[in-house]
């Protein structure tokens, strides 16, 4: 299904958004907008407001307006929704009705083509000078050379060739998965049946014949109200064959088609939302037993236990997802990351929180400018989402958002480098809790062990680093690494490991056992030396370790069993 096209059913449906982080579009997994709907208002010549301004940055963004961003709706800004209503298909009238927002908030680009111009077609232009599709030079005018490099890009993606650079092929050339001009693509012929060993072939009673079952369909995308296309045509003509609809195959996913869905789900075991995974589609193309409409359902199958927990500790600015211990408890630490919550004029939602599985492959903020990876929404207002692009486009990283994860820098939802927000994408769905707090302790050592490495910028991710050390073995009661030496701060060592876990058994520490001497270490080790009347300096001088070992150095390790001498 087109991108453009389910952009424009769902502008015609819904009226503009407003999420997390301002304004917020979202595209899911299979690149379809997907757009969550509050009430906006219909804007004309002579509007005015702030609602005007954003509506002229919008069109600014997308090279329709060229005037000043005045908040006031006059006839430049009246061309400019004219031109865009052309271009997207609506009726010209310059009013920047519901179904006009909609589809201009949710798009990412405009469609070039032939006598276009401007520095979106700079940009195309360059990006298709990347992968070897244009030589030309990078004018800012799409005519001949830019169409025929666009046709080539279409012709290698497997898209209709055109030489048009609608929405769809813009987000495929400037997505981390454009196939580049000089790219081999491997096509497998299939095998000629061999018929040189058939003499001949006789088919006696056509009763006996057993049919070739028919190929499995595969799963190519997720299908939802909203859905438009050949996919939803084969969708409905299924349904109405096993009984379950009887409106018109239209191609348009709406009502009739979710509660045709939903209907199969409860009837079949699955989760009946109306939303056609891979799970819905393989029970309804690739299962023999199928439980027809007049037939006894399937039991739905016990649900499993949420796996994950996950808190958001705004003091240290570390996202901790836990699992569950052999209790049932979320106490397993599974993953630590830093993050960026909310600034304090706009702090991340304090609270207990349910994700409801909604997610998003990208998502726009309109109002502060910007594009996010793998977004997944935590209330009605925050997300977890990756590190700040520019655009829909892997390589225009906005390196500032990567450098201040560790600090307080979003809108309020919750930050996080692209690894460590696509494993939250990918792994903690629906029922999974999010608690976000700001009452932990600080945890320098955490932080610490928890740095991020410097980003490389050939492919604007971070830098590979060698595999961690694996944490010291230690053992409750043992002796520590002999002989005793004084530990201080900025020290790293086993030494230090030992000591934090000795002290976290007593009572003094809480932090991150890391091995490394920073703050949270030195605050323990004074309240040990002060309960045990030493000087309270922080330091781990010897007198200290002996103390905090007493019992462990009174045990007198026992002497190696000899071996036998060999007679």
């Amino acid at each position: 299904m087109k991108q453009f096209l389910c952009m424009l059913a769902l502008a015609l449906l819904l009226p503009c958004a407003a999420l997390a982080e301002g304004e917020m579009v979202l595209m899911d997994e299979n690149g379809n907008v997907v757009i969550e709907a509050v009430e906006s208002r219909s804007l004309e010549l002579g509007s005015q407001g702030e609602d005007v301004a954003e509506l002229q940055q919008r069109l600014a963004d997308l090279s329709y307006y060229d005037a000043d961003i005045s908040g006031s709706f006059g006839e430049n800004t009246q061309a400019a929704v004219k031109a865009f209503q052309q271009d997207f298909g609506l009726e010209a009238t310059g009013k920047a009705d519901a179904q006009t927002q909609s589809l201009l908030f949710a798009t990412l680009y405009r469609p070039l083509q032939y006598g276009s111009s401007g520095e979106d077609v700079k940009r195309l232009q360059t990006r298709l000078t990347e992968l070897g599709y244009y030589t030309g030079k990078i004018s800012g005018n799409y005519l001949e050379a830019t169409r025929s490099a666009v046709e080539r890009f279409q012709a290698k993606v497997g898209e209709d060739i055109t030489g048009i650079a609608d929405p769809d092929v813009q987000t495929l050339l400037y997505s981390g998965e454009a196939i580049s001009a000089h790219a081999k693509t491997e096509v497998t012929a299939t095998p000629a049946p061999d018929l040189d060993n058939i003499s001949f072939l006789v088919i006696e009673d056509e009763s006996l014949i057993t049919p070739t079952p028919a190929p499995q369909v595969a799963f190519t995308k997720r299908l939802a109200r909203g859905s438009t296309g050949k996919s939803v045509k084969q969708l409905q003509e299924r349904l109405t064959e096993l009984g379950y609809y009887e409106g018109p195959v239209s191609g348009n996913f709406l009502g009739h088609t979710v509660n045709a869905v939903k209907a199969f789900q409860t009837q079949n075991g699955l989760k009946g939302d109306g939303i056609v995974g891979e799970d819905t589609w393989n029970m309804l193309f690739n299962t023999a037993d199928i439980i027809m409409p007049d037939e006894t359902p399937r039991p739905t199958p016990t649900p499993t236990p949420v796996p994950f927990a996950i808190t958001v500790d705004v003091a240290n600015q570390v996202t901790t997802v836990y699992g569950r211990d052999e209790n049932g408890e979320y106490n397993v630490v599974i993953r630590q990351m830093l993050c960026s919550t909310g600034t304090k004029a706009a702090p991340s939602d304090v609270g207990e929180w349910v994700l409801s599985g909604r997610t998003a492959r990208w998502c726009y903020f309109p109002k502060w400018g910007g594009h996010a990876q793998y977004w997944t929404k935590i209330n009605g207002s925050i997300a977890f989402h990756s590190v700040i692009y520019n655009t829909v486009d892997t390589m225009d990283l906005s390196v500032k958002s990567y450098k201040n994860l560790g600090k307080r820098a979003s809108h309020g939802c919750i930050r996080l480098t692209v690894a460590d927000a696509r494993w939250i994408y990918e792994n903690c769905g629906k029922g999974t809790v999010v608690t976000i707090t700001e009452k932990l302790p600080k945890d320098p050592e955490l932080v610490a062990s928890l740095k991020l490495p410097a980003l490389n910028y050939g492919n604007m991710l971070p830098k590979e680093t060698p595999e961690p050390t694996a944490e010291p073995n230690y053992i409750s009661g043992g002796q520590p690494p002999l002989p005793l030496k004084k530990l201080q701060k900025g020290d790293s060592s086993e030494a230090v490991y030992w000591m934090q876990k000795k002290l976290t058994e007593l009572g003094y520490y809480s932090g991150k056992c890391s091995g490394t001497y920073l703050e949270g270490t030195v605050a323990a080790v004074k309240a040990f030396q002060k309960d045990n009347k030493i000087s309270a300096n922080g330091t781990a001088s010897v007198q200290t370790l002996e103390k905090l070992y007493e019992k462990e150095l009174a045990t007198p390790v026992p002497a190696p069993t000899p071996s036998p001498e060999a007679k």
